[in-house]
């Protein structure tokens, strides 16, 4: 190739990338209302995110991986936690940690009640934009030192000998195990499989032994009547029976969110529940 060939080889390839961008820029353009679900965004996620920034939460947190690195990024928390846990959260942060224990990083911001309202509504809006799959896991944060969702799948438990090791793909708990760290939200986001690793909620090792232990409590108030059951309302109506003193619940709602029931399908939450069931 001679110096006009090379010459005009770079024009072209430099007006053919020139054409590829912007086309893919316009393109973009076109798709971010469908991307970012601009529709729902109301006067109440709009004053969401004013309070995120009048609190300068970009901080120490992160929202589709830009911010700072302090504290977990919280693209997808409203999906993970739930509103009712977000709400307890941001009133008073300490009840969630021993502070002599954990170090307790998250500050009493004392907002006001519309404010907790809105910046739930925001961070609902954020959660729900297609950002292709990022983060690509959930992040933890326990006791001030911050772990990836794999500490606590059921392949971690198992190792601890708290779970039985379901291999056989077409044995529900086999399907559950699964489940447990696939459903969305998902379920290691909140649960951990090994005892004493309380996260956003209880820790799951002996759930076969507690759910017996809670349906012949006579404060037992779901109607359950054998563990599975127990298990499987606990996924369906989180509600339906609160742990007196726990801090997993407020104002007589749980933490635990409430829409399995809709994204799972009833033989998906009997998997996981048979899974649950043998953890011993």
């Amino acid at each position: 190739m001679n110096k006009r060939q090379s010459r005009v080889f770079a024009i072209v390839a430099t007006g053919l990338a020139a054409v590829a961008f912007i086309g893919l820029t316009l393109h973009s353009h076109t798709r971010f209302d469908d991307l970012t679900n601009a529709a729902d965004i109301t006067p109440e996620v709009t004053q969401g995110k004013d309070v995120w920034h009048k609190y300068n939460c970009i901080n120490c947190h992160t929202l589709f991986g830009e911010g700072a690195y302090y504290a977990p990024d919280l693209t997808k928390i409203a999906q993970h936690r739930g509103e009712a846990y977000l709400k307890a959260y941001m009133r008073d942060p300490s009840q969630f940690y021993d502070e002599q224990r954990h170090r307790r990083l998250m500050p009493t911001q004392n907002l006001s009640d519309v404010e907790i309202e809105n910046l739930v509504r925001f961070l609902d809006w954020v959660s729900k934009v297609d950002n292709q799959g990022w983060p690509p896991r959930p992040i933890l944060v326990a006791g001030g030192t911050t772990i990836v969702a794999a500490q606590g799948t059921a392949a971690g438990a198992a190792e601890a000998g708290t779970v039985r090791p379901v291999r056989a793909d077409s044995d529900p708990r086999a399907i559950g195990e699964n489940l447990f760290g696939t459903a969305v939200p998902v379920c290691t986001a909140c649960h951990s499989l090994q005892p004493g690793v309380q996260l956003a909620g209880p820790s799951l090792a002996g759930m076969a032994e507690r759910a017996a232990r809670t349906i012949a409590s006579p404060d037992y108030t779901g109607s359950a009547t054998d563990v599975e059951g127990y298990i499987r309302e606990s996924i369906v109506s989180p509600s339906a029976h609160l742990v007196p003193g726990a801090m997993f619940s407020a104002d007589g709602t749980s933490f635990m969110p409430n829409t399995y029931a809709d994204t799972l399908t009833g033989e998906q939450i009997d998997q996981l529940a048979a899974f649950l069931a043998s953890m011993k």
